[in-house]
């Protein structure tokens, strides 16, 4: 029987932050992965002989940079590198906006549409810069109760600010701003990803303002690619993490977390071995982590109730594509590698297409037309591809987990299919370019992956569930009802996305117990 100070149930990348920091502050520390790769919804696995995909999460910039910078990420083979340019979105009708990270450019290709929504760009930049100098310190620390933000607003114009980032819709948000459709949608993908609900559902200026948060290189507000993949982050932290000591274990599946007295005392395995520990951190979603590791009588009725009342949803579906050659765009025609192939490529033409395909979602079906997210991750880090060949991935929104009709063994295929018929609109050669399909339906991403309902977040991150009330009121501080348990993954906060928060503050929480924990 192994004993170890901490037990991390999970090798997702929350998961291994926390293990990078216990090691390093001299604990014992042993993680537990289920599949036979670390890194949760943040991994690069094949998809085809000699083809690589970002399977789930597929673009970086949200890992915050003081944990780069702790656990020394760069030595151990981290290699981020921005956008630019960051967004293409062609229109239906040859028409598109090609976005780089620089304001004059931005303001031009906005013109091409609006030259009001031109000038209004400067005004709107600086809205979201202010959304970062007020969420930002809130990341690496425990999180704010909503009346602690308040009392943060002290003018007329502050509050203003906090009720529209929290209340409003990304549609009300940008109408504010901005005239063009054309423009409003290219700003307003943000706002629905890995999110069920459409641009105008209250809450989602919040969720555009969350992925605003990202820092590569210095620079904020960017996304970028990762060298290897987004495994490659993934394992960049895993090195760290056994540099610092900490073992990890993969192919390891806990089945329950022990408790005796109201605390815990270690884990489980499925094959019956089991691992004492002075404190067990979950990276698994709160749902799974309550409601199937601990026994419903290990945790009071309101809590239990309060986890069963979460909103979890699915919204997305990933395809991943092997391809021959590099879509030939109608918007910008050419087969060789052009700027506009090596950026996030957005197929969204309207507002009301974005809430189209929610409409269909929200009544328990795909959408009849997905707006589509994609990168040719090949087009930047060739590593990924046989020479000459592309890998591409795309994430297709809308997708429910609970389908009106149908399941989702017969209708991924179904739905794989719709996704290369719209990509052919854009892109007509790109059926002909397909070497392999490889699709992830968020029922797949439930069994394979084991998020519950597919939901990548953990949990949605609408503001309702956000900050001091994430995971439920009353337990945001990463401890549980269970003495020595601790939640350290996007169910926590600050909630969803490749940032590595979560997983900081909870081994800032084990530390600032482990006097208590060690004599226990």
């Amino acid at each position: 029987m192994a004993s170890m100070d901490a037990v991390i149930v999970g090798g997702g990348h929350n998961g291994l932050v926390a293990a990078a920091y216990l090691a390093k502050a001299g604990l014992r520390v042993l993680v537990l992965e289920r599949r036979s790769i670390v890194g949760g919804a943040c991994v690069t696995e094949e998809i085809h002989p000699g083809f690589r995909a970002s399977t789930l999460a597929y673009t970086c910039g949200l890992l915050r940079p003081e944990i780069k910078a702790d656990l020394d990420l760069s030595l151990f083979g981290l290699e981020e590198h921005a956008y630019d340019p960051s967004l293409f979105q062609p229109f239906p009708d040859g028409r598109f906006l090609l976005y780089r990270n620089e304001e004059d450019w931005n303001r031009k290709e906005m013109a091409k549409f609006s030259k009001k929504d031109a000038a209004a760009w400067p005004r709107y930049s600086r809205f979201w810069d202010g959304f970062a100098e007020l969420v930002e310190p809130t990341l690496l620390a425990p999180p704010v109760s909503l009346a602690d933000l308040v009392s943060f607003v002290r003018t007329p114009e502050a509050e203003d600010f906090l009720r529209r980032i929290i209340f409003t819709s990304i549609a009300d948000m940008l109408d504010e701003f901005f005239e063009s459709d054309e423009v409003k949608a290219s700003l307003a993908t943000s706002a629905v990803a890995g999110t069920m609900a459409g641009p105008r559902t209250p809450g989602t200026a919040f969720v555009l303002g969350h992925h605003t948060l990202g820092n590569i290189g210095g620079v904020n507000g960017v996304w970028g690619w990762s060298r290897g993949g987004m495994g490659g982050i993934s394992e960049a932290i895993a090195r760290a993490a056994r540099h610092y000591g900490a073992q990890i274990r993969t192919n390891a599946d806990v089945a329950r977390i022990l408790t005796r007295d109201g605390r815990t005392v270690g884990v489980l395995l499925a094959d019956g071995t089991q691992v004492d520990a002075r404190a067990v951190l979950s990276n698994a979603d709160p749902k799974r982590t309550f409601l199937r590791l601990l026994r419903s009588e290990d945790l009071p009725v309101e809590f239990v109730r309060a986890i069963s009342r979460i909103r979890f949803e699915s919204s997305s579906f990933k395809l991943n594509l092997a391809l021959r050659e590099l879509p030939d765009f109608r918007a910008v025609p050419g087969k060789t590698a052009q700027p506009h192939h090596k950026t996030i490529i957005d197929l969204a033409p309207s507002m009301d297409y974005l809430e189209r395909a929610y409409d269909d979602a929200k009544r328990g079906h795909p959408s009849r037309e997905p707006f589509l997210e994609l990168v040719i991750e090949s087009a930047n880090d060739p590593t990924v591809a046989p020479p000459g060949m592309h890998s591409l991935t795309v994430s297709a929104k809308f997708a429910p987990f609970d389908l009106a009709s149908g399941s989702w063994d017969t209708e991924a295929r179904v739905f794989a299919d719709r996704i290369v018929e719209l990509l052919e609109q854009y892109a007509p050669n790109i059926r002909r370019a397909v070497v392999a399909m490889h699709w992830r339906s968020p029922l797949t991403m439930e069994q394979e992956y084991g998020l519950t309902r597919g939901d990548v977040f953990h949990g949605a991150i609408l503001p309702y569930q956000m900050f001091s009330f994430r995971p439920v009121p009353g337990w945001s501080s990463y401890r549980t009802p269970v003495r020595g348990l601790y939640l350290c993954g996007a169910g926590a906060h600050p909630g969803g996305g490749v940032m590595g928060a979560a997983g900081h503050n909870a081994a800032m929480a084990v530390l600032e117990d482990w006097s208590e924990l060690r004599s226990a």
